[in-house]
């Protein structure tokens, strides 16, 4: 399978970066080092999953020798059964997390919130979505800086604008 083999292909550069990561000479040079580790970082929950699989491929395969014993059929079957679901939720996660990567996804992102005609109402409606996003920021553990702010009556926000930086911050956004 072609989708095999490519893991594989993973799981070996993966093993190079771990072993060029322990080479002073990579760690001397800051910026072949930050890289390095940024494309060890991206392998690691690939191969983690990757690995898992090949474990269950192989508890699969040590179930179905016990098929053969009478007394261990019905307890091989529904292990089997069981291998086999967690198997299939690998291959699925194994499949999204070998998707191309957008090229935007490690951009920040300005958010730009303004309220629309209706008032009180609208200015306090944009302050809550404000502090809705700025709660999912500080979940994430992103940065959020206030470049521009317009208060209004009452509490509300006539306009917001924010740079928000972080890991990930435009793909989620």
């Amino acid at each position: 399978m072609e989708f095999l083999s490519r893991l594989e292909s993973i799981e070996e550069k993966y093993e190079e970066l771990s072993r060029q990561m322990g080479d002073p000479a990579l760690v001397g040079d800051p910026d072949r080092y930050r890289h390095a580790a940024k494309c060890f970082a991206e392998l690691e929950k690939i191969v983690l999953k990757y690995r898992e699989y090949v474990s269950i491929r192989s508890q699969i395969q040590d179930a179905e020798v016990l098929l053969k014993d009478e007394e261990m059929r019905t307890v091989a079957r529904e292990e089997i059964e069981s291998l086999q679901a967690r198997r299939d939720k690998l291959i699925a996660d194994l499949r999204f997390l070998l998707l191309p990567k957008d090229p935007n996804d490690e951009k920040n992102v300005i958010l730009e919130i303004r309220a629309g005609a209706g008032g009180e109402e609208a200015s306090l409606f944009a302050a809550e979505l404000f502090r809705m996003y700025n709660r999912y920021a500080e979940g994430r553990n992103w940065q959020v800086e206030v470049l521009s702010m317009s208060n209004a009556t009452l509490g509300g926000i006539k306009e917001v604008i924010a740079l928000i930086n972080g890991a990930r911050v435009y793909s989620r956004l």
